[in-house]
C-alpha cells in the first residue's frame, strides 16, 4: 500500500483518459516525459468519446467519431504507464516534494508518486431537482448516454426528454437511430436566450463550431418530434416509478406527457471534486453559473504543482479540451526540466491561437442554453441531497436555526456526506443558502471535501495490507 523508496517518480500523472487526458499523454510522451495515466473507465475516451475505439458505435455529430477516434489511436501508441479501471481518491502535496496520489483499483488501495499533476478529470451533469425527479425512471441524459454507448441499451418505453443544449438534441437523434420512441421533447429555453445569445454571435461564427451545431439542429428537426418549448415548471409523476410529465410553459400553457423513462438535462459543471479537496481555489463563472477552479493561460491552478484542463476547468467542449492537454503538458516540461521557457512558448503558440478561437464561440453558447430549470424557484417538499435525502424545506429550516454555510448544512443535515460526496447537492445548497440570505453565490461558496473524495471500502485496505506482508 506504501509506495517504496524503489518504486518510480513520474514526470507526470495524468488523471482522465477523455479528450483532454489522451492528448496530454499523447504530447507528454512525444517529449519523453515519464508519465502515468489514472483513469476510471475501461478504455480511452471520456465521456464524450466513450467506446469509440469499438466500431459501429451510436452516432456522434460531423466527424466527432473520427476526431475521437484519432485521438484514442494516438494515446494508445504512446509510451506511457497507462492504467484505466483506476480510481483516484486523494491526492498529497507538499512543497519541494512529490505529489503522492491514492488510488483504488482491482479492490485494493494504492498509490504512485509524480512531481506534477494534471487534472483532466471532464464535467458531470448539473442537478436538476424538480418534483419527482427522484422516482425510478428518472436519470440524466448523460446517463442514457453511458448506457447506449458503453452496452447499445436504451429503454424499452417511451422516453420524455427535459431540458436544453446540444447534449439533448444529440440524445434525441441517437435514441431515434436506435428505434426508441422519444415521447416528447420540452425544451426549458426562452425567447429571451436567443436574444442574449445573438451579441456574441460573431464570435460564435468566427470559432467555427457553428458548422456541427447547425447539422445537429437540421438531423434533430428531421425526426419531427413532438416538441413543447418554453418549458418553465416540470413535475414528474408516477407511483412506485415514473408514469408521466406535467408541465407548464412560460406563457401558461400546460399538459401531461406519459413516460416510461424520463431523462433530465441542463448542461454540465466542471467535475471538480479532486481539485477542492486538494485545495485548488475556485472562482464561481457567472455565465456558465457554477464554481471552476481558478487556473492560468498554462492551465496552472493555485496548488504549486498541480494542472487542470478540458472540461473539468471550465466547460469549453471536447474540440477545446485536447488543445488545453497539450499546452498544460508543455508547461509541465519546462517545470520538471525538459524545455526551456522559450521553446515551451515556441511550441505552445499554434495551440494558443486555435484556443482561443473556439473559445470566442462559448459565450453564444452559454447564453443560449442557460439552467432555467435547474435554478428555478424550488418548493419545500423538492429533494435537494439525494442520497440523504434532504429536502429543500428541510435546508431552508436549518439555515433559520442558524446554519450560515454549506458546511454547517453539512454538519446539521449530512447533505454532501453521502456516496456522491456532494456531486449532485452542492449547487442545489448554495443556491439556496444565497437565496436565504440575500447575497450571490460566489460569497457561499461550497462544501469543504476531505478524502476520499468517493467512497473506498474497507476490504481495499486490507487486501492491500495482506499484499504488503512480508
Amino acid at each position: 500500500m506504501t509506495a517504496g523508496q524503489d518504486e518510480p517518480i513520474f514526470d507526470l500523472a495524468i488523471v482522465g483518459a477523455g479528450p483532454a487526458g489522451m492528448a496530454a499523454a499523447a504530447l507528454a510522451g512525444e517529449i519523453g516525459l515519464s508519465t502515468v495515466v489514472l483513469d476510471e473507465q475501461p478504455s480511452p475516451g471520456g465521456q464524450i468519446y466513450r467506446n469509440v475505439e469499438h466500431a459501429g458505435g451510436v452516432p456522434l455529430p460531423g466527424a466527432s467519431r473520427e476526431k475521437g477516434a484519432a485521438l484514442a489511436a494516438a494515446f494508445r501508441a504512446t509510451a506511457l504507464d497507462y492504467r484505466p479501471g483506476t480510481g483516484v481518491w486523494h491526492i498529497e502535496t507538499h512543497p519541494g516534494e512529490p505529489c503522492r496520489l491514492w488510488l483504488l483499483r482491482d479492490a485494493r488501495v494504492g498509490q504512485v508518486r509524480a512531481r506534477r499533476v494534471l487534472l483532466a478529470t471532464g464535467a458531470t451533469e448539473r442537478p436538476v431537482p424538480v418534483p419527482g425527479w427522484t422516482l425510478p425512471g428518472v436519470l440524466t441524459v448523460g446517463a442514457l448516454q453511458i448506457l447506449l454507448k458503453s452496452a447499445g441499451m436504451v429503454p424499452a418505453g417511451p422516453v420524455v426528454l427535459v431540458g436544453n443544449g446540444p447534449l439533448l438534441y444529440l440524445t434525441a437523434v441517437q435514441l431515434a437511430a436506435a428505434d426508441t420512441r422519444v415521447a416528447a421533447v420540452l425544451e426549458t429555453g426562452a425567447k429571451a436566450d436567443l436574444r442574449a445569445a445573438l451579441r456574441h454571435l460573431p464570435g460564435f461564427v468566427a470559432s467555427g463550431t457553428w458548422r456541427a451545431g447547425l447539422a445537429l439542429l437540421r438531423e434533430f428537426r428531421a425526426l419531427g418530434l413532438p416538441v413543447v418549448r418554453d418549458v418553465s415548471e416540470v413535475t414528474i409523476e408516477g407511483g412506485d416509478r415514473a408514469s408521466g410529465v406535467r408541465y407548464r410553459t412560460a406563457d401558461g400553457q400546460s399538459g401531461t406527457v406519459p413516460a416510461e423513462v424520463v431523462a433530465l438535462h441542463e448542461g454540465v459543471i466542471p467535475a471538480s471534486s479532486l481539485a477542492r479537496a486538494i485545495g485548488c481555489d475556485l472562482v464561481w463563472d457567472a455565465g456558465q453559473a457554477t464554481f471552476r477552479p481558478e487556473i492560468d493561460t498554462w492551465g496552472q491552478s493555485s496548488v504549486a504543482a498541480v494542472q487542470i484542463v478540458g472540461d473539468s476547468a471550465g466547460i469549453a467542449g471536447a474540440e477545446a479540451a485536447p488543445l488545453a492537454g497539450r499546452i498544460a503538458v508543455l508547461e509541465a516540461a519546462r517545470a520538471v526540466g525538459r524545455l526551456t521557457e522559450a521553446e515551451r512558448d515556441r511550441r505552445a503558440a499554434p495551440f494558443g491561437r486555435a484556443l482561443s478561437s473556439l473559445l470566442r464561440g462559448r459565450p453564444f453558447i452559454d447564453r443560449l442554453y442557460p439552467p432555467r430549470l435547474a435554478r428555478s424557484p424550488l418548493a419545500d417538499p423538492v429533494v435537494v441531497c439525494r442520497c440523504e435525502e434532504v429536502t429543500a424545506g428541510a435546508v431552508r429550516a436549518a439555515l433559520a436555526s442558524g446554519a450560515s454555510g454549506p458546511n454547517q448544512i453539512k454538519a446539521f443535515l449530512r447533505c454532501g456526506m453521502g456516496p456522491c460526496q456532494g456531486r449532485f447537492c452542492a449547487p442545489t445548497v448554495t443556491r439556496l443558502i444565497a437565496e436565504a440570505r440575500g447575497v450571490p453565490e460566489a460569497e457561499v461558496g461550497s462544501f469543504r471535501l476531505r478524502p476520499p473524495v468517493k467512497p473506498i471500502p474497507l476490504a481495499a485496505f486490507a487486501a492491500a495490507m495482506e499484499e504488503d506482508a512480508p
